[in-house]
């Protein structure tokens, strides 16, 4: 049977991907008694006393909700709140079984942003935290900044951050690879949607070198009347030199490019005009910006998809199930850039330099370090910068 066979199938016979287990025992009346009335009385005392003990008494210290509003689901584009629940359902599965973190799907039906905000706030004493997933850009960036303001748990959006930890700990390890050192380097970012711009922030907050920004107009540059509010504050930040033209002309003697765009968008070509030792992260899915075999044959030396059928995948699931294990670890009340950065750091310190080379520079979804080590680096982080509860500190 084909793929689209098989997971149709699969699908209607699992009829959800996740379920729910007792943790406490419910076999008599005196296990009834406890876990219900008049039992469950003594912890809500207490919570009322001090809210912050609901991470003691209750699961909510290791429950993430994962809320979509449909409408950047994937590769699919907008496909609304209830053709997302397989994806979010997914989630939570991948949520579970790489960082044993209890994770719950919310399609949430309105593309109105304050609706969203008010919608996740009211939600959010439930839950230990709250990973944004597939929301639209430049949605996306209001509805999080707006919720950080709001809430007191920690705002993730996997597409934004999760992406651009994975692929700053990409870069880091194929610089060592190619014998270059971070500071003076020339990246090159083809993509300036939620993606784009935070890996584009990470990388410069990683000091990895200087970043030209492109969209799908060309080089991103500072003063352009079509800028949105988010490209003009990057732009700010992006291309030193204020130079101008397509991403051909940007890619000339870059060191890196990062590719969260569309398919066939560089030529071997443009891969040749580039500095010695090429890197290339190329992410479009499902056709990236380049086929490896091909920007190797022009002379890229390490070469990242997002495809499991070719070396070095970059795969979020080796970011988002550790990060938040990290973050309820210590009761996280928000996510910092030097979380990002330490998370980005651990990842790539994962692979040791006898198992580094071009066609590993990122570790398995498998790899039974990674959660762990990501983990212990946010919550290291977490408690050092004090964004902690104090029961943690």
């Amino acid at each position: 049977m084909d793929n689209r066979t098989v997971a149709l199938q699969k699908h209607s016979e699992w009829r959800g991907k996740l379920d729910i287990a007792l943790r406490a025992p419910i076999e008599n009346d005196e296990d009834l008694a406890i876990a219900y009335t008049p039992g469950v009385a003594e912890p809500c005392l207490e919570i009322r006393k001090d809210e912050d003990l609901a991470y003691e008494y209750t699961g909510k210290g290791n429950l993430v909700a994962v809320i979509t509003d449909g409408t950047a689901v994937l590769g699919l584009g907008d496909i609304g709140p209830s053709a997302a629940m397989p994806v979010m359902e997914g989630k939570c599965a991948l949520f579970k079984r790489f960082g044993n973190v209890n994770a719950i799907p919310l399609c949430v039906d309105t593309k109105d942003v304050d609706e969203i905000v008010e919608t996740v706030y009211r939600i959010s004493k439930s839950f230990g935290g709250i990973n944004l997933e597939d929301i639209g850009a430049p949605r996306c960036f209001e509805i999080e900044r707006k919720l950080v303001e709001k809430c007191d748990i920690p705002i993730f959006h996997d597409d934004q951050h999760g992406t651009a930890i994975i692929t700053c700990a990409a870069i880091l390890n194929a610089l060592k690879v190619v014998g270059k050192k971070r500071g003076d380097l020339k990246i090159v970012v083809n993509g300036a949607g939620a993606a784009g711009i935070a890996i584009t922030e990470l990388i410069l907050d990683l000091h990895l070198g200087s970043v030209i920004l492109c969209d799908s107009k060309g080089i991103v540059m500072e003063g352009n009347p079509r800028n949105n509010a988010v490209k003009e504050e990057i732009a700010h930040r992006t291309n030193p030199i204020h130079q101008s033209g397509t991403l051909k002309d940007a890619i000339h003697n870059a060191d890196v490019f990062v590719g969260v765009s569309q398919a066939n968008m560089v030529t071997p070509e443009m891969v040749r005009s580039m500095d010695r030792d090429p890197i290339i992260f190329a992410m479009a899915n499902p056709v990236p910006e380049i086929m490896p075999d091909v920007a190797k044959e022009a002379g890229a030396v390490v070469v990242g998809t997002g495809r499991s059928d070719f070396p070095n995948q970059v795969n979020n699931v080796l970011v988002f199930p550790g990060f938040f294990k990290g973050l309820l670890r210590v009761g996280a009340t928000k996510v910092t850039q030097e979380m990002k950065i330490r998370a980005a750091e651990a990842l790539a310190s994962v692979i040791t330099d006898e198992e580094l080379n071009a066609d590993y520079v990122l570790p398995g979804a498998f790899d039974e370090r990674v959660a762990d080590a990501i983990a212990d680096a946010v919550s290291a982080e977490a408690v050092a910068s004090g964004v902690c509860r104090p029961i943690h500190r």
